[in-house]
């Protein structure tokens, strides 16, 4: 199932040591899901803190364990599209 996701992060005021750690961790997490298949698009929004990502998985129960372990998931807020095949993609066959 493809899902489009809009992930806005809305990271505190933190130790700099801390915060760079974090990111390093949401990184090499994104990177390992984007390395197995899982997550096969990552956008940044242009003038934001965020991005929108396509996730390619088995259900919605699998796209919310994803969400749910990334390092920066308490700092975000998560709009989740489910995406269906368009009939005039002249890609889809």
């Amino acid at each position: 199932m493809l899902f489009a996701v809009r992930m806005q992060v809305d990271l505190p005021d933190m130790d700099p040591n801390a915060r760079r750690d974090l990111l390093r961790e949401e990184r090499e997490y994104s990177q390992e899901l984007q390395r197995g298949g899982e997550w096969v698009h990552i956008w940044r929004v242009a003038g934001s803190y965020a991005n929108i990502s396509v996730f390619d998985v088995t259900d919605g129960d699998r796209l919310h364990e994803i969400l749910w372990n990334l390092p920066l998931f308490p700092y975000m807020s998560i709009e989740v599209t489910p995406l269906a095949t368009h009939p005039s993609d002249i890609r889809a066959g």
